[in-house]
């Protein structure tokens, strides 16, 4: 049902847009007219989905573009439904970065927002993708595939890759500048990777629990082994079965901690950690920031040096 009001209301939205234009007399803003620009000392227009895309993009482009964050701080962006308003930046947009899988509504919104000049750049596009975070090729069928490639420092890199061809396919002019850009922040993200595997490399434990199941490449990529309550989806609840099978397996390995994330309700975490006698603490997807992250400061690399930090005590409790 869901599925099915989304795409009648993106169908609407483009109906919108569409009228919006014709009714335009100068015809400027386009995504066309946006292009011509590119080169003449016009900023690119870069519409990225939620925010690992936006701090990515905005890394690689540095001050040579203006990118605008879709999903609001502080909005879990698996339930997230795009606006008019969202549409309209959409089809004005010089680039759109997205994620892939965790965009349900990306592929009719590109489709009813379409412009020929426009790229898009979907981050995640040929990296393994799979329902655990194990071994497995994207072959397009996304149901079920596990979307969070970007809580792994490794495959991060590869998305700001893929970021970065996008921005110079649509900016050549400036090529060589969103390739510093990125190298910059790529080697901010091989020195994560080596924080991560100096410190996990030796952790008593091997197993974390996890209230959502977004830590499968995290944890392949550091010999981990992640025990999620609940499914890919936030939304998914465990079944009274999962739930003894979880807790069991817990009292069997000795685990102290449960983690739950701060854009979900943390109540099934907490149900485990009463009936294990662990405590409890955040283990941050990064889907979104909080106010509390945006006043501290906090971005992707911050939040992810937390996340190290409250892995290594947890796992050498």
């Amino acid at each position: 049902m869901k599925a099915l009001w989304a795409k009648a209301a993106l169908s609407s939205l483009a109906v919108s847009i569409l009228l919006a234009g014709c009714g335009s007399d100068s015809g400027t803003n386009t995504a066309t007219d946006a292009h011509s620009d590119a080169g003449s000392g016009r900023k690119l227009q870069v519409a990225a989905s939620f925010y690992p895309m936006y701090e990515f993009a905005r890394q690689v482009a540095g001050d040579l573009a203006e990118v605008s964050l879709m999903v609001p701080a502080g909005v879990e962006p698996h339930d997230w439904e795009p606006t008019p308003k969202d549409m309209a930046l959409l089809s004005k947009a010089d680039v759109f970065v997205y994620n892939g899988i965790v965009e349900g509504w990306a592929e009719q919104a590109l489709s009813s927002a379409g412009s020929g000049d426009r790229v898009d750049v979907e981050a995640s596009a040929g990296l393994e993708r799979d329902a655990t975070g194990g071994e497995q090729a994207s072959d397009g069928d996304h149901a079920g595939m596990d979307p969070h490639v970007w809580l792994s420092p490794v495959l991060a890199q590869r998305e700001v890759e893929h970021i970065r061809d996008g921005l110079s396919k649509a900016d050549p002019a400036h090529s060589a500048d969103y390739e510093a850009n990125a190298e910059v922040y790529m080697a901010k993200l091989r020195q994560l990777d080596a924080d991560f595997r100096a410190a996990l490399g030796q952790a008593s434990h091997k197993t974390f629990v996890t209230q959502h199941a977004a830590f499968g490449y995290l944890a392949r990529e550091y010999g981990l082994t992640q025990l999620p309550i609940s499914g890919l989806s936030p939304e998914q609840e465990p079944t009274p079965a999962q739930m003894a099978s979880v807790v069991k397996e817990i009292k069997s390995l000795g685990i102290s901690t449960i983690f739950f994330e701060e854009l979900v309700d943390p109540k099934i975490a907490e149900t485990i950690a009463s009936e294990t006698g662990a405590k409890t603490d955040v283990l941050n997807p990064i889907e979104g920031l909080t106010k509390d992250d945006k006043a501290q400061g906090l971005d992707y690399i911050g939040l992810m040096n937390q996340n190290l930090t409250a892995l290594e005590k947890a796992l050498n409790a």
